[in-house]
């Protein structure tokens, strides 16, 4: 009898472990869930581990730690809906459907159509259970750049660019169900910050599908414009740094008592969303099987353009970026083809595949998340103009690298952009007349304050020739001088 009972204790010690052990083994054969979170307006400079000292973000240095950040990663494009449409579609702006801003009323942005294939259509196909929530700006609800028309199974969020400027809106979309927040009246402050809500649906969303493989894409509206947060995280900052004067009403931004102190808790805050997330996959013993990516839509934002869009240091909205040191060392900010608007952070961990605390300066941009998504799910990725970063994430294989990087943007008065190893060359004003171009060395000038396209005319009729090449004509987005120029 005592020998049974031997037995019995023994087998119930082991239970556990052998629960554990097939637990892993299924973990090992089911495709790698992803969690890719994009910021919105957040400046390459802005995180401690890209050297901030003002404002602390714990979750995202660690992750930094934890894995591998980029030192010289871009956006798609200097303002959020083409940015998007980039990412999500793998093609660089010279191809891209999306150019610019372009919005409908009563609320919308300009719909990508159903023939263009999305990160989310793909790993749906795989299998995916696909979630998006935060802001979304491709396409107005019933069109067909509807989130759910595109490869989401659940869209929780602001579907509206325009109406994501207030924190305390009187609605969210799940799908295209208008979800009503009682006691919010897009005024100063509300009974619902929509920030929480988007992180709670996120969590929820991942919880809900643990048992099988998930694309969770969740990109926050922190910490773009206007200035509001909720009081107890305003309070970590109240007082931290001089904050006069208060930011008035702008346009579709709120005024703002603490501009500064509120931008810094804003970014914290998102920043604990960020941990809540790590959090969540861990206790569901997730962790190591899911790869996470932190990055933004475009470069630090806002402030001042002249009519011949001249990017001059200014508060959009109270934001005060000079302060903040949101560019880094870089040239202008958001709206702008200089490295201000579009260089990024961009980090991505994943536990045993990543090495952790690595650093990498290999140029990556927006349109090389598409091929390294599929790569990391098994997919066949449809031809694009990006690359797998696989290789580089994991140290296996080889990578390929791009010749060149591009950037067409019909937006601030039409900008195209290439970088061509360590030179970088741009043109501006393209609406108006097929301008020069102006030449930079990244290498030494990374501010991009000396113009040295005299000095270097071979380089140009290079970067010229690929700025023709790449740029295919747009109606709904034309570079009006150029394309008038290519007819």
């Amino acid at each position: 009898m005592k020998s049974c009972l031997r037995i019995l204790l023994l087998l119930a010690l082991a239970l556990p472990t052998l629960a554990d052990r097939v637990t892993t083994m299924a973990m090992a054969q089911r495709p790698p869930n992803i969690v890719f979170i994009l910021a919105d307006d957040l400046g390459w400079g802005d995180l401690g581990s890209y050297g901030n000292t003002k404002i602390r973000t714990p979750q995202l240095d660690r992750m930094a730690r934890e894995g591998m950040r980029f030192t010289q990663f871009y956006s798609g494009s200097p303002v959020c809906a083409p940015s998007r449409c980039v990412l999500m579609t793998g093609k660089h702006g010279g191809h891209a459907y999306i150019r610019d801003n372009k919005e409908y009323q009563p609320e919308g942005q300009e719909p990508i159509p159903a023939s263009e294939v999305t990160i989310a259509e793909l790993l749906k196909a795989k299998g995916y259970a696909t979630g998006g929530f935060g802001k979304w700006g491709l396409g107005f609800v019933d069109s067909t750049g509807s989130p759910d028309a595109q490869g989401f199974d659940l869209f929780y969020g602001y579907n509206c660019q325009r109406e994501a400027h207030n924190f305390y809106p009187d609605h969210l979309w799940r799908n295209r169900e208008r979800v009503t927040l009682e006691g919010n009246t897009r005024g100063v402050t509300g009974k619902h910050y929509s920030h929480d809500l988007i992180e709670a649906e996120a969590l929820q969303f991942i919880r809900t599908n643990k048992d099988k493989p998930f694309f969770a894409y969740v990109p926050f509206t922190i910490p773009h414009v206007a200035l509001q947060v909720p009081e107890d995280s305003l309070r970590e900052y109240d007082g931290a740094f001089p904050d006069d004067p208060p930011s008035a009403a702008q346009g579709s931004y709120v005024a703002c008592e603490k501009p500064r102190a509120t931008y810094a808790a804003m970014v914290t805050r998102m920043d604990r969303s960020v941990g809540r997330i790590f959090a969540l996959l861990k206790e569901l013993k997730l962790d190591e099987n899911t790869l996470v990516v932190f990055t933004s839509d475009n470069g630090g934002a806002f402030g001042t353009v002249t009519k011949d869009f001249e990017f001059l240091p200014g508060r959009m909205g109270g934001l005060d970026y000079v302060f903040f040191g949101s560019t880094g060392k870089f040239r202008a900010f958001k709206g702008s083809v200089y490295e201000g608007g579009i260089r990024v952070p961009f980090i991505a961990r994943w536990p045993k595949q990543i090495k952790a605390g690595s650093v990498n300066e290999m140029p990556g941009v927006f349109y090389d998340v598409m091929a390294t998504l599929c790569d990391v799910a098994g997919v066949k990725a449809p031809a694009t103009d990006g690359v797998s970063l696989l290789p580089t994430l994991t140290g296996k294989g080889k990578q390929r690298r791009h010749e060149f990087l591009f950037w067409d943007f019909g937006g601030y008065g039409g900008q195209q952009a290439v970088r061509m190893g360590e030179w970088k060359g741009l043109r501006r004003n393209l609406h108006r007349s097929v301008s020069v171009i102006e030449l930079y060395d990244l290498k030494n000038d990374v501010s991009e304050a000396r113009d040295v396209a005299a000095q270097h005319p071979d380089i140009v009729k290079r970067i010229e020739a690929v700025m023709t090449r790449e740029h295919q004509p747009s109606v709904l987005f034309p570079l009006r001088a150029l394309d008038v120029a290519k007819k």
